[in-house]
């Protein structure tokens, strides 16, 4: 006997279809090879917003892509060639860890060799110079003219990997390399006597064309509720002979809404509206949230807006960003996070649910953690099945509790977190 609608027994059922394995497959797809890391607009990212559609289309929705402009996307062409040394010794840097590229450097393909030295002390002509911490690259370009490049420190992540970002500054005038602390302590240490770098940057920016997708399963009713599912497919790209997956930020965030637009397409109710926006641009600014926002707001919709930016690990609680007049639908997640057992903590999901909310949209971001967090060593492994289901069932539980005829849902743990 089928339970009926609105009961507890009706949402366990529902609940009770979701498949990590399934959002599991997702995600080793997204962090293939064949899609590159899906930086926007690049070849792989183009792959994964046509699997995408495809896939949206194979579940019963109406698909339709936006193109936008997007300006002066950082894209390594080479790998850096860095050597260091002191006197006679010399040792090359690994690229992605010891050395990076950083993202003010100016884009300088040919190596340039030359004496390290201290920024801000002495004559800096052709000198690679080592920026001291507690230095910021303003004060470091100051007394920089016709230096061959600056140094400066940046931290790894647990695996030994710099995270790569393409968010930020204008590139400067010089060459500018990232060194991991021990590498940059020992190249600062000999920046007074025989050392010596020889180095490259090629680093050039890109205009390109950003793609959102987006899929109705159910338009809304006049007066209905109207569900948004979102999560960005880009990631920050793979860099040349050094692959990065992009498995947890944000093929898992995707894997998660597919799964449930998969589930709720089916289970809601004739009077919610479901759709799903699929973004690009993330990595950039937020640039696709911000303009599918913007649309929404022009023509007058109103939908209550559920993001996830990465399911890899649930580590203690998920991560809940609320924002715009979304004290109800905050409320309604709480609840279902209560039901489902998946511990709930505000915290800072900076990510496409900002641009909604900033818009007047009722808007949370969910999140969980994410290993290797834009490295090599985002991985699909590393995605983990539990996480990926716990999120799912938190956004379907939340989007049955959406409806006019919501559930009436009890909890497995009471009133106590």
């Amino acid at each position: 006997m089928t339970p009926p609608p609105g009961s507890a027994a009706r949402m366990e059922a529902i609940l009770a279809t979701v498949s990590a394995g399934r959002m599991a497959a997702t995600v080793a797809t997204l962090a293939s090879a064949d899609f590159t890391g899906r930086r926007v607009g690049t070849d792989g990212g183009a792959a994964a917003r046509a699997w995408l559609a495809d896939h949206l289309t194979a579940l019963g929705a109406a698909v339709h892509t936006d193109d936008f402009p997007v300006r002066a996307v950082p894209e390594g062409y080479a790998a850096p060639t860095v050597v260091w040394g002191e006197g006679p010794a010399s040792a090359p840097l690994v690229f992605g860890r010891e050395v990076a590229v950083h993202s003010a450097s100016c884009d300088a393909g040919e190596v340039r060799r030359g004496p390290s030295g201290l920024a801000g002390s002495g004559d800096p002509t052709g000198r690679w110079l080592v920026v001291p911490p507690g230095m910021s690259l303003f004060d470091a370009y100051a007394d920089a003219q016709d230096a061959a490049g600056l140094l400066v420190s940046r931290a790894v992540d647990a695996d030994g990997w710099q995270y790569t970002t393409l968010a930020g500054p204008d590139p400067g005038p010089l060459p500018i390399l990232t060194l991991d602390a021990d590498t940059h302590r020992a190249v600062l240490a000999a920046a007074t006597g025989e050392g010596w770098l020889s180095g490259n940057t090629p680093l050039r920016r890109r205009d390109v064309t950003g793609t959102n997708i987006h899929a109705t399963f159910h338009p809304a009713p006049p007066g209905g509720v109207d569900l948004l599912l979102t999560a960005h497919y880009d990631g920050v790209g793979d860099h040349p002979a050094l692959r990065q997956p992009g498995a947890a930020d944000n093929a898992s965030g995707v894997a998660v809404v597919l799964e449930a637009a998969r589930i709720l397409s089916a289970a809601l109710p004739a009077g919610v509206g479901l759709s799903v926006a699929l973004l690009d641009a993330e990595e950039v600014g937020a640039l696709g949230s911000a303009r599918h926002s913007q649309r929404l707001r022009a023509g007058g919709a109103y939908p209550l807006v559920i993001n996830v930016d990465g399911a890899g690990l649930l580590d203690r609680a998920a991560a809940v960003e609320a924002g715009g007049p979304a004290h109800a639908l905050l409320a309604l997640l709480d609840q279902a996070g209560r039901h489902t057992g998946v511990p709930l903590a505000a915290g800072p999901v900076a990510s496409d649910n900002r641009r909604y909310a900033a818009a007047g949209l009722p808007a949370v971001g969910i999140g969980a953690s994410m290993a290797g967090y834009h490295s090599p060593a985002d991985t699909p492994d590393r995605v983990d099945a539990d996480t990926l289901r716990a999120v799912a069932h938190l956004v379907v539980a939340t989007a049955c509790l959406a409806s006019p005829a919501p559930t009436t849902l009890s909890s497995s743990i009471g009133d106590e977190r």
